[in-house]
């Protein structure tokens, strides 16, 4: 992880804007990073910060934070899993730069795990190859016996608490422009948005609730797509000798381009720890398959290390509990696990050798439900949300600037008359509520109908009513119950908050 790389990561440099540095850089000499403010591609200041924020390589044993025989395990199980000869083969397997990697070799060396085989003639350079010796093999296959973990070498617990800590989400202001950007092809209230807005920058709780199909997962996702920050993640940390691994690439997003893409020539001297990945803040979806034992650390007792819990791998971004209150988990025994995170934003884990440690809980935490909150949770447990935003369906003109939108996406021309006729099945007629999710459903079947008899996408009287029919059932049908019997809409809906 070069200065290049950070630069260009945070969208201040082009990959030509380092060719043109690097060629400057040949001739006058230099930082890569001066070069570029040189030429005025970048300001010093943008510079510093970056640098500032990206976690340094570290230039010694010590400075990793981790023991040497730790750092020799891991890299003697790299060797003997992956056929590695060269340092800087071990270099790109454990993420620890050159200078780290040659003082390894010499520990190795000294315990006479390691005999140098000559020079190995790479591209532009040559370099020793180094092979096991017999002593080495086995101490490599005891570190295996020990745990499987094979790859980056981890960070320090303090690191990561530092890390953490250094970079919160409330670092990270999210402006009125910022919200009306993401929220720009929605129809939502304007108080609601006011309301939301201080919640969103707060970085604490918030609690989503209302009636189905009318937006509370849409808005949860649109909030967490709004930060902007980079954040650095481990792969893994080390707490006691035990790997605990926390890079998901499921959930982080690196936003480094793939190695291949990069020019390294010259960069050399500006590295950054590559141990740690930048990656924009992560946002971890959980819905009713959520139980209590995903929010505690995870042992493989086969390959004896740890899996980072679901919250910690969402450290510094979003956790959205979808469809709170239905989850495997009663909501008295999820809120009574948070109760000291949510409050004191430190979390408690616990290894299986009985060893417990404190991480910093730094996340925006996101509820959702369609149920009554009060039914949920006793008013302890509501306290500790500071934000509770309700969403309800949206009025007449609302529903109708929804549709034109979702039918104008497929091709169909809304009119009030089709509006009148959807209004008089399910209000009238039926006793239903509108809901936000409702029109693309309407659309989708009248779309499906449509292509069924061969005929250009429109509307007429018969396919909405056809599509209504499906919305509900018989049963459903006078009641009112569209909470209960209407289908729920997935994230990707257009939606509306009255």
């Amino acid at each position: 992880m070069l200065i290049g790389d950070l630069l260009m990561a945070h969208g201040l440099v082009t990959k030509d804007d380092i060719e043109l540095a690097l060629a400057r850089q040949k001739e006058y000499g230099g930082k890569l990073g001066d070069n570029l403010v040189a030429l005025g591609i970048v300001s010093q200041d943008d510079v510093e910060k970056v640098i500032y924020e990206a976690p340094h390589a570290p230039k010694t044993i010590a400075d990793t934070g981790i023991p040497t025989s730790n750092l020799l395990k891991i890299l003697f199980k790299a060797i003997y899993t992956n056929s590695l000869e060269t340092a800087s083969q071990f270099s790109a397997a454990i993420k620890l730069p050159i200078p780290v990697i040659n003082r390894l070799i010499q520990d190795a060396a000294d315990r006479k795990y390691l005999e140098a085989l000559g020079t190995a003639d790479q591209t532009s350079f040559s370099e020793n190859r180094y092979v096991m010796t017999e002593t080495g093999r086995r101490f490599a296959l005891e570190s295996l016996q020990q745990n499987q973990y094979v790859g980056p070498a981890p960070v320090s617990l303090e690191s990561y608490q530092e890390r953490i800590s250094q970079q919160k989400i409330t670092n990270e202001r999210v402006s009125p422009d910022k919200i009306a950007s993401s929220f720009e092809n929605l129809v939502i209230a304007d108080d609601f948005v006011r309301r939301l807005g201080p919640g969103i920058n707060s970085g604490k709780s918030i609690l989503l609730y209302g009636p189905p199909g009318n937006g509370k997962t849409t808005v949860a996702e649109k909030v967490a797509d709004i930060f902007a920050n980079i954040i650095y993640i481990p792969y893994c940390f080390e707490v006691d000798g035990q790997i605990i691994k926390v890079f998901d690439p499921a959930i982080h997003k690196p936003v480094l381009p793939d190695d291949s893409e990069l020019v390294r020539a010259g960069l050399r001297r500006e590295e950054f720890d590559g141990r740690w990945v930048p990656c924009e803040r992560p946002v971890v979806i959980t819905g009713g398959e959520l139980t209590l034992e995903m929010l505690d650390l995870s042992y493989n007792s086969n390959a004896r290390y740890y899996e980072a819990p679901l919250h910690v791998k969402a450290s510094n971004g979003t956790f959205i509990i979808d469809d709170f209150g239905r989850q495997l988990v009663s909501p008295e025994e999820l809120l009574n696990r948070w109760i000291v995170p949510l409050e004191s934003r430190i979390d408690f884990l616990k290894l299986h050798t009985g060893k417990s440690f404190q991480l910093p809980f730094d996340e925006l935490v996101i509820f959702s439900t369609n149920l009554s909150p009060d039914d949920l949770m006793d008013p302890a447990f509501l306290r500790r949300i500071p934000y509770k935003l309700e969403t309800i369906g949206p009025n007449k003109e609302q529903y109708f600037e929804i549709f034109k939108a979702v039918a104008g996406a497929r091709g169909l021309e809304m009119t009030r008359e089709i509006l009148d006729i959807v209004i008089e099945e399910l209000q009238v007629k039926n006793s239903f509520e509108l809901a936000c999710y409702q029109p693309k459903f309407i659309v989708d079947q009248v779309v499906s109908a449509c292509k069924y008899t061969g005929e250009p996408p429109h509307f007429t009287v018969e396919l909405v009513i056809d599509a209504l029919k499906n919305l509900y059932t018989s049963d459903a049908a006078g009641t009112g119950a569209t909470s209960a019997k209407s289908l729920k809409p997935r994230s990707e809906n257009v939606a509306a908050i009255g």
